[in-house]
Formats: C-alpha cells, sequence, structure tokens
C-alpha cells in the first residue's frame, strides 16, 4: 500500500502504466478503483496517478469527523506530485475533480501542464443570481440526505447532475453499495458538497497550463454541472470539448472516454 502523509491525513495513491505522468482526480465518492476502467485504456501511453481523496476509502484522516476544503483537497494534489516529481503533468479532473484541478492550476503553478476539467461543480463560475441558487441546492441536497438517508437522496444527485446510471459501455465494472461505498458517500455528501458550496472564485487570469474545459455529449444541457462547463470555457475563450457519456462518461465510457482523452491530450 502506496501511502504519503499530508496534514490531516494520510493519502492512499496508485501507480500503473509507463510513460508521462497522468493524474485523474475522481469525484463523488469514487476512490482510486473507481479509475481502474478508464486507466487500462491509457496505461500504454501514460503512468496514470489515481489517489484516494481525503475521506475516502484507504486515504484515513486524522480526525474522522474532520471536512476539508477545496483548497485542502488541492493542496494533497500538490503534495502529492512534488512527491514524485519535479516535472509539470497532465491532469483530468471530473467534476469535483476539476474543480480541484482549477485550485492545483491557480495556486501551484508549474506542476501542471495541462488540466483537462469536466463539467467542474463550481458555481463561482456562473453569473449572478445562479451562483447563490446552486450553492443552496448543494447544501439542500446535504440537508436532504442528513434527514433522509443515502437511498432517498441518491436520485436527486443523479437529477441536479444529469446522471443517467442505465447508460454505459457494456463491460465496465459495477460497483456494489457495500458498506465502503456507503461510508464514501457520507464523507462526500456530508462534507464535500458544502466544500463546493463555499468555494470561492479561482483567479484563473494568470495560469500557466493549458486548461481544456470539457462536457458529456449526453450530460442534459440545462443542468448546473455542463453549465459550469460552458461557463468555463468562455472565460478562457475556447471551444467546450465533448467527452462520450455523460457526468460520469469517465466510469460509464471508460474506452471511448480514454480515447477521447489521448486525441485531447495530443494536440
Amino acid at each position: 500500500m502506496t501511502t504519503l502523509n499530508v496534514p490531516g491525513a494520510v493519502l492512499h495513491y496508485q501507480l500503473t502504466g509507463t510513460g508521462p505522468l497522468l493524474l485523474i482526480s475522481q469525484s463523488g465518492e469514487g476512490d482510486a478503483d473507481r479509475t481502474n476502467d478508464l486507466a487500462r485504456h491509457l496505461t500504454d501511453r501514460y503512468t496514470v496517478l489515481t489517489y484516494d481523496r481525503r475521506g475516502l476509502s484507504r486515504s484515513r484522516l486524522h480526525n474522522p469527523a474532520a471536512g476539508a476544503t477545496i483548497a485542502d483537497h488541492a493542496d494533497d494534489v500538490h503534495r502529492l506530485l512534488a512527491h514524485l516529481t519535479d516535472q509539470p503533468v497532465a491532469m483530468l479532473g471530473c467534476s469535483l475533480g476539476a474543480v480541484i484541478g482549477l485550485h492545483v492550476a491557480a495556486d501551484h503553478p508549474g506542476q501542471l501542464h495541462t488540466l483537462v476539467a469536466h463539467e467542474p461543480i463550481a458555481p463561482w463560475l456562473l453569473a449572478d443570481p445562479e451562483p447563490k441558487r446552486h450553492r443552496d441546492e448543494l447544501t439542500e441536497l446535504r440537508d436532504h440526505y442528513l434527514a433522509n438517508g443515502l437511498q432517498a437522496t441518491v436520485p436527486q444527485i443523479a437529477r441536479s447532475l444529469g446522471i443517467d446510471p442505465s447508460n454505459g459501455e457494456p463491460d465496465r465494472t459495477d460497483f456494489p453499495m457495500d458498506a465502503n461505498r456507503i461510508a464514501n458517500f457520507d464523507y462526500f455528501i456530508r462534507h464535500d458538497f458544502i466544500a463546493a458550496a463555499n468555494d470561492t472564485k479561482v483567479d484563473l487570469g494568470a495560469v500557466d497550463a493549458r486548461i481544456l474545459t470539457a462536457a458529456g455529449t449526453t450530460t442534459p444541457r440545462t443542468v448546473f454541472d455542463y453549465r459550469c462547463a460552458e461557463a468555463l470555457a468562455a472565460m478562457l475563450d475556447q471551444e467546450l470539448l465533448l467527452f462520450p457519456g455523460g457526468h460520469n462518461g469517465n466510469l460509464s465510457h471508460p474506452k471511448a472516454y480514454a480515447g477521447r482523452l489521448l486525441e485531447v491530450l495530443s494536440r
């Protein structure tokens, strides 16, 4: 088991493949293992780095009840990359992982040369009065979970983010709702929803990394995360790159998603 001590936690991380380093920052309750299907289509071109975000699975907290800000998550990535290399790397950030990537790019220059930011859940990307509405939405989803439990809340999260769990490639790995995944969901909803809601605007004007903004082909154009991706692309004066699947296309369409990612990174 490969670990790194960081302030307040011990991070678990995994390396597989050969070639330049590619960090994948998963979202939701997904830990490093959730990226295995995607990674196996990338490892002949990249050394793929995945990790359990603090509070999930094998990344142990010194204080199990403690939450984390997006800046804390970004600092974890900064320390993990500094531990492994002194060269800039490529990063794929999905949803919350994309927001973390934006903070890394802004706060730790020289660590990323490319960030593919897939549907960042960042209310600050939107124009007023939308940020408050979506901060309230995240807070209400958390409160609904605390009052009604996971089974009643997951469908609401899926609707909010435009996730279609029935849509995907036939050979992808299905992960059961076991005790570990339930615990990961608890940390994600209880703490990371608030971290996303309370996150503050990042100054991307002086970022030295190439930021590429992505969204899913089947993500409804009206949902929060797709509109955040559109706003980021407009802010950076670039096209919005479409990837197979929806908000969770990296999980539902791993082979096709990997092909599109390789194409984008090779530009």
